[in-house]
């Protein structure tokens, strides 16, 4: 390529904030996340140990066994043996950016994209000033009843647009711009009678929308008066701006995000409630422009972090607007890349949360985010009652179709295998549910649980859905029996929650230690553990028995067998268990042996009348010993 090309200014910084460099590094070294960075073995000398570090938050590498470090540039001019303008030309065509070609035509183009943000750059100054004049009273007034002081106003640059129809363009022009110019830049419109343009914002508070570097590329306006028509006015589309392709606060969020320890930006509805989680301490928060969130937008996100939380109002739209960004994202989730969702209480935003509850209360609630995966299977799950069987086939078929849209083959299969286990889990608890309340078709949505009433029905699903295979290891504590030869199976077992896994530890050392399985034996551990909230919020009676030549047994192994992860690597204590249990096993086995031998002699003294009650005897007491096996030991 020429050295006579010319980079615009921001090219590369627009580059840079395009491309992850894990993504872009992770193709020739293989990377693993280590907090917040990407650790892998140098690919630039033949160590055993890894010192390579990549860092997505700050888009750098660093090789500690060569000393070599820089940005994603760089490695791929060191890696590849690129020139420095070859290889932003590799990264720019990735990236979806066209170069600048090396002719004056393509000078021009840059130089033209420029001067509209000159023009949009001082438009946001004029507008910031005219916030501060007499003309400018009642978009004070507001701001200040929204909680927000002066200084808030200055760091986010708010201003006012005059209530005029040529004052800020005939202000523009007074610095040098064309009406061309300000046409461009999506601050006057044409006038449908021939007249002269007219200004695009009259009479609103503004909101300056920079892009990904910092420059104003365009504005948000909202009507200050209850019959201002729309509430809120952004500007159209323009050389510099699609509103489908551009976060409010993206740069500032981003940059907030690289100095903490958060796992992505949080994306809220509007400009106020990005200003107001910012003012409130959670400065990684942006918006989409009054749209629901796009592909691009979801794809600048993941850029900035691998786990962005999506806060929207506790309504109807609120659901509407989560589950449509599910929908989107669905495709493209894989390893670090998925969303969280936070779904505020009593149709509050963020903005009503922070005035009326405080900041403590936003934290409270960004702490109790659902995985994207969580309110899929909730979406799904309520969509319609599940008591017949063609319904519950219907949710397996909604479930299975939504994790066919996950193109990363692994993430897709993690999917099926969670989606399947809270299915199989959730049915095993509606059933339990009829047996336990005469249960009445048609009743209920989602879990369908019938005439259990209201609160057993909430008790049902919240235990399935916050603590799945709670009452499932309940139901072994108070059906002991059901446990024999259960150990090798629990311990595979993995509930993906704490209190289910403490839960199903404390069952299998039990059982290994040969105690006895109660239920106050149970719960007191448990509570020792610090579980004392949860076991409080169990009720007992929505547990049924069960024997061991019950159908209900064999539904209740099967939703255990559910739990079991395909490939997993068994942790420590796990692997403690099986050697105690093995140990356990070859003592009881030996036993048997040694009772077996005393039965041959009293066999032999006793004669054939009596062997039979003598063998039946023992099988009672040895329901797992085969006569078959009595050589081993």
């Amino acid at each position: 390529m020429s050295s006579a090309v010319r980079i615009p200014d921001g090219f590369l910084d627009e580059l840079k904030a395009r491309i992850r460099p894990s993504d872009v590094i992770g193709r020739k070294v293989k990377l693993t996340k280590k907090g917040k960075e990407w650790v892998g073995l140098s690919p630039f000398t033949n160590e055993k140990s890894p010192s390579f570090y990549v860092n997505d938050q700050k888009r750098i590498f660093k090789c500690f066994s060569s000393g070599m470090g820089g940005d994603v540039i760089s490695f791929v001019m060191e890696t590849e043996r690129l020139s420095f303008m070859e290889a932003v030309d590799k990264l720019a065509e990735e990236a979806g950016m066209e170069l600048p070609k090396a002719d004056p035509q393509a000078a021009e183009v840059y130089d033209h994209r420029k001067r509209l943000q000159e023009v949009c750059e001082a438009a946001a100054a004029y507008y910031e000033d005219r916030l501060q004049s007499s003309e400018g009273a009642a978009a004070r007034e507001y701001l200040e009843g929204r909680g927000l002081k002066p200084m808030a106003w200055k760091r986010h640059r708010l201003g006012f647009a005059p209530d005029d129809w040529h004052k800020t363009g005939v202000h523009l022009k007074q610095l040098g711009f064309t009406s061309d110019e300000i046409l461009e830049a999506g601050l006057a419109k044409t006038s449908d009678r021939g007249g002269e343009p007219y200004d695009a914002f009259r009479g609103r508070l503004m909101f300056p929308i920079p892009d990904s570097r910092g420059g104003i590329i365009a504005f948000g306006g909202r009507g200050l008066t209850p019959d201002a028509k729309p509430k809120y006015l952004n500007s159209g589309d323009t050389p510099l701006f699609h509103k489908s392709r551009v976060l409010y606060r993206y740069k500032a969020a981003r940059e907030a995000l690289g100095h903490g320890e958060g796992g992505g930006l949080i994306v809220c509805e509007g400009y106020m409630d990005a200003i107001a989680l910012t003012e409130a301490g959670f400065g990684q928060a942006v918006a989409p422009l009054g749209t629901a969130l796009t592909e691009d937008q979801i794809n600048l996100l993941w850029r900035a972090g691998p786990e962005p939380v999506l806060c929207f109002d506790g309504d109807r739209a609120g659901l509407g607007a989560a589950y449509r960004a599910i929908d989107r994202a669905l495709p493209h989730v894989e390893p670090g890349r998925s969303l969280f969702f936070v779904l505020l209480p009593d149709g509050m935003d963020p903005d009503d949360l922070i005035r009326e509850r405080g900041p403590a209360a936003m934290g409270e609630a960004l702490d109790g985010k659902i995985a994207l995966s969580e309110l899929l299977w909730q979406r799904e799950r309520d969509a319609e009652p599940l008591d017949t069987p063609e319904r519950q086939a219907g949710l397996e078929a909604r479930l299975m179709g939504a994790a066919a849209q996950i193109k990363h083959p692994g993430v897709k299969a993690a999917y099926e295998r969670d989606l399947k286990a809270r299915m199989r889990d959730h049915f095993w608890q509606i059933r339990q549910s009829k047996r336990k309340s005469n249960f009445t078709p048609g009743k209920g949505r989602g879990g369908d649980t019938g005439s259990a009433g209201p609160a057993a029905v909430a008790q049902v699903q919240a235990a399935g859905r916050t603590r799945p295979g709670v009452l499932l290891l309940l139901q072994a504590v108070l059906n002991p029996s059901i446990l024999s030869g259960m150990e090798e199976l629990l311990i595979a077992a993995d509930f993906r929650n704490e209190i289910s896994n403490g839960l199903r530890d404390l069952i299998v050392d039990f059982l290994i230690e040969d105690q006895d399985l109660t239920l106050d034996a149970v719960l007191q551990s448990l509570a020792r553990q610090g579980h004392e909230k949860e076991i409080a919020q169990i009720d007992l009676k929505n547990i049924s028995n069960i024997r061991l030549n019950d159908p209900a047994y064999r539904s209740w192994k099967a939703a255990v067998e559910a739990f079991i992860p395909v490939d997993t690597t068994p942790t420590a204590d796990d692997e403690v268990r099986r050697l105690k249990l093995k140990r356990r096993l070859v003592a009881e086995r030996r036993k048997a042996f040694e009772e077996r031998v005393l039965l041959d002699q009293q066999e032999k003294a006793m004669g054939k009348a009596n062997i039979g009650d003598f063998w039946k005897k023992f099988e009672e007491q040895n329901p797992w010993f085969k006569g078959d096996a009595s050589g081993s030991s």
